[in-house]
């Protein structure tokens, strides 16, 4: 069952670009089953909530999608996933993502938690910082604007509205706001490090730009003067 959704997922996303491929799908895939060995899960609900938890990512495939999870329902029922199982993972997803969390929607499930922390791993780290590049680069934005500074306290309206002006805008924005939202003590302690490589580049970033402006910008952010 767990190989047929995969076949789907991955026929249904093996042309993005956007940061949200079949490369992305299998990391959050890894690192899920990964928690879910440490807080004893369900490992099958938990792979099949990670594998479809972006096939109907409104930014890729529109809200109608995202709010009727309609591509998920119809790979399950594809792949006769029984209806117990279904529910579960349908329950799962509409709370999972970076803009349900702004509109304060949060999983309930130990899996749900699960899948949710690797997402937002992945956004983290190296990868992380190399998939903001992508998707700034596939709207036609810069990696970074030193005249352009992140909005402060985004709305969820507005960050399904928009793309960030760059890409490190977007850091500030959402990436760096993701280690305070884990769930499980394995998303904790995953986020911590990989929190702390974003930073450090940023930090690198404007020195070599010879910013000190967002040098002390991001000083101010990381003391939890800005929002």
């Amino acid at each position: 069952m767990i190989e047929k959704v995969k076949k789907q997922v991955s026929e249904l996303l093996n042309k993005d670009n956007s940061g949200h491929g079949m490369d992305h799908i299998n990391r959050v895939l890894e690192l899920s089953l990964k928690f879910a060995e440490k807080e004893n899960a369900n490992k099958d609900i938990v792979s099949l909530i990670a594998l479809l938890h972006d096939v109907d990512d409104y930014k890729l495939f529109g809200m109608n999608n995202a709010e009727n999870l309609t591509n998920t329902k119809k790979i399950m029922e594809n792949c006769n996933v029984d209806k117990n199982t279904q529910e579960q993972v349908c329950l799962a997803l509409s709370n999972i993502g970076y803009s349900k969390r702004l509109k304060g929607f949060c999983p309930t499930t130990l899996e749900g938690k699960i899948v949710s922390d690797a997402d937002m791993c992945d956004a983290l780290g190296a990868n992380g910082i190399l998939r903001v590049y992508t998707y700034s680069l596939k709207n036609g934005k810069p990696f970074f604007n030193k005249d352009i500074f992140p909005i402060e306290d985004i709305s969820a309206e507005k960050y399904t509205r928009r793309c960030a002006d760059s890409s490190v805008c977007h850091i500030f924005e959402k990436i760096l706001k993701l280690k305070s939202l884990m769930l499980t003590e394995s998303g904790k302690e995953e986020a911590k490090s990989r929190h702390q490589i974003i930073v450090d580049f940023l930090y690198h970033l404007f020195d070599e730009e010879n910013v000190p402006e967002w040098t002390r910008y991001l000083n101010e952010y990381l003391k939890g003067n800005v929002k």
